[in-house]
């Protein structure tokens, strides 16, 4: 548990060498990388995994959901732990602060990868996005609480519909309970919303940004069975240095179904940053 001003951010570090910090997504915490974790690690990084704002064991706060925000929570991060820059790697929903990240400090970000999400308020993703998103982004993004008091009760069913959708090989029960208990609460379920409710604003920041700002670090984008290509034609637009990967064998949750290859892609990236400074 790491102090930082007015959040208190529970965080999982392992190994030495180049970091990495990787950013979970939703309904998942840090524990959704335990076995990306051994093989960024054998590789030679050292891997920092937070709960994001909210989520996990990270402390619930009434505001700071907006990805830039959130991207201040890991610039702070960094900071406490006397770390200069890192390897940035986002899924899901944690690829919004992963962005904004990159985005707004460049200078922390040794390279960035997006798994399997779509950035908003960019282009290149209208095929992904045709036919509206997914349902559930309108659902969490409800005003007055709607879908907390609808679901309070009904946690684990929910939970567990977005753990079986997500993935191709089963989600490990220890690991399904484990998130079940992370999102059981009014309170969590708010917070966890919180995030989507923050989309709109993130795509005007999103939008704003990308009329100038390019981004210059090694970039990847890895798609599997749900997104696609989507996020790499978004990130070609504004990514001096994209590389892509499709997954197609794995399903949306690309830590549990695909942990080898996703652990090798965000290796090569890391590599890919060292090759470009030197």
């Amino acid at each position: 548990m790491i102090q930082l001003d007015d959040l208190r951010v529970s965080v999982r570090r392992a190994g030495a060498g180049s970091p990495v910090l990787l950013l979970h997504g939703f309904p998942h915490t840090k524990e959704i990388w335990r076995e990306v974790e051994p093989l960024l690690v054998a590789a030679g990084h050292e891997v920092l995994m937070p709960d994001l704002r909210g989520t996990g064991d990270t402390e619930r706060t009434a505001s700071g959901y907006d990805a830039a925000s959130l991207a201040t929570d890991q610039v702070r991060l960094l900071d406490a732990l006397s770390l200069q820059s890192a390897h940035i790697v986002g899924f899901d929903v944690g690829a919004a602060p992963a962005f904004a990240l990159a985005a707004a400090h460049p200078d922390r970000v040794l390279s960035l990868t997006i798994v399997e999400a779509v950035i908003s308020g960019l282009t290149g993703a209208e095929a992904f996005l045709g036919s509206g998103g997914p349902w559930w982004f309108g659902f969490h993004q409800t005003p007055g609480g709607l879908a907390e008091n609808v679901l309070s009760g009904d946690e684990d069913r929910y939970v567990r519909f977005f753990l079986t959708i997500g993935s191709r090989s089963g989600v490990p029960e220890d690991l399904a309970r484990h998130f079940v208990r992370a999102y059981t609460g009014r309170d969590s379920l708010h917070a966890a919303f919180a995030h989507y409710r923050a989309m709109p604003t993130n795509a005007q920041w999103n939008r704003s940004w990308a009329e100038h700002g390019r981004l210059t670090m090694p970039v990847t984008a890895v798609g599997a069975s749900t997104v696609g290509d989507a996020t790499a034609r978004q990130l070609t637009l504004i990514a001096d240095h994209l590389d892509q990967h499709l997954l197609p064998h794995s399903g949306h949750i690309v830590p549990v179904d695909a942990p080898d290859d996703l652990a090798s892609i965000v290796a090569a990236t890391a590599a890919r940053a060292t090759s470009a400074r030197t």
